[in-house]
């Protein structure tokens, strides 16, 4: 099983926390880095951060094995072409670590704020698989596509080299991964072509006191979560390393490949150190 982290630009990000979080990363042994990718916080007004691609720039550079892509990219956000070409250099940089991530965009106000046209579903979906084929004409990058709504599983089918779905429960991912699977076989590929991994919110800790004091820091990063239950209730995975090593293991058996946990609160490091004790 990989293990990789996930870092939300939008909430106030900066160099030297972003710098500090994937060198820590390479260190102790994570498979994958990822960033978000959007403009503006949903929690707090006025808040953003760096700028996805520039950071993955940056971390490209100064790393050597981890794997680094946004997840995930709105495809409203940014020209197929662009996409394309930002894609290209970036895979160069990389030297085959770049995974690109992309969905169809979902956040109606954040677009509405910034002055970026949302579109309609059927519109946001063309504009995936242009994305995608767009970037295949310029690199051979990895395409991780976001979702798993009747509207992207086609397109996860007949595009993608990744699969991402939000969720850290078991048979919510067996569900979605089947009906992904049935796609497939409309279409004569191998479900076995895509790789498949989950993205999820984790609160980690050596004891149960320890639990509820990195829940109450929690609330100063991430809002809605107001102790413990209210986690639980967002479906993060809460409790001891041993916990989350189980959890990862009902994950694993039910064919997820990747789990990315949510890395929300960047000056505590010691959740990376404990994350990293899954991987033991």
């Amino acid at each position: 099983m990989n293990i990789g982290i996930l870092v939300e630009v939008e909430e106030g990000l900066d160099w030297d926390s972003w710098r500090r979080v994937y060198t820590t990363a390479e260190r102790l042994g994570f498979e994958s880095v990822w960033l978000s990718d959007h403009l503006r916080s949903p929690w707090f007004g006025g808040r953003s951060g760096l700028e996805t691609w520039t950071a993955l720039s940056v971390a490209a550079a100064e790393t050597q094995r981890l794997v680094l892509g946004p997840l995930v990219s709105p495809v409203t956000f940014r020209e197929p072409a662009i996409v394309a070409r930002m894609a290209a250099g970036l895979a160069q940089l990389t030297t085959g670590r770049l995974v690109v991530g992309l969905g169809m965009g979902w956040n109606i106000d954040e677009h509405r704020a910034s002055g970026i046209p949302f579109g309609n579903l059927a519109h946001r979906r063309q504009r995936l698989i242009e994305t995608v084929e767009r970037i295949r004409c310029e690199c051979d990058a990895r395409v991780l596509i976001g979702g798993r709504g009747p509207s992207v599983l086609p397109v996860v089918a007949g595009y993608a080299d990744e699969w991402n779905v939000t969720t850290a429960s078991a048979s919510e991912f067996t569900l979605a991964s089947e009906q992904l699977d049935a796609l497939c076989g409309e279409i004569g590929r191998g479900p076995a072509e895509i790789r498949r991994s989950v993205a999820t919110g984790v609160l980690v800790a050596r004891d149960q006191v320890d639990l509820e004091q990195r829940a109450d820091r929690m609330h100063q990063c991430v809002p809605p979560i107001t102790g413990l239950e209210a986690a639980r209730e967002m479906g993060w995975i809460v409790g001891t390393v041993a916990d989350v090593r189980r959890k990862i293991g009902e994950l694993q058996a039910a064919g997820v490949d990747r789990v990315i946990f949510g890395h929300y609160d960047l000056a505590d490091d010691q959740t990376l150190e404990m994350l990293a004790e899954v991987l033991l």
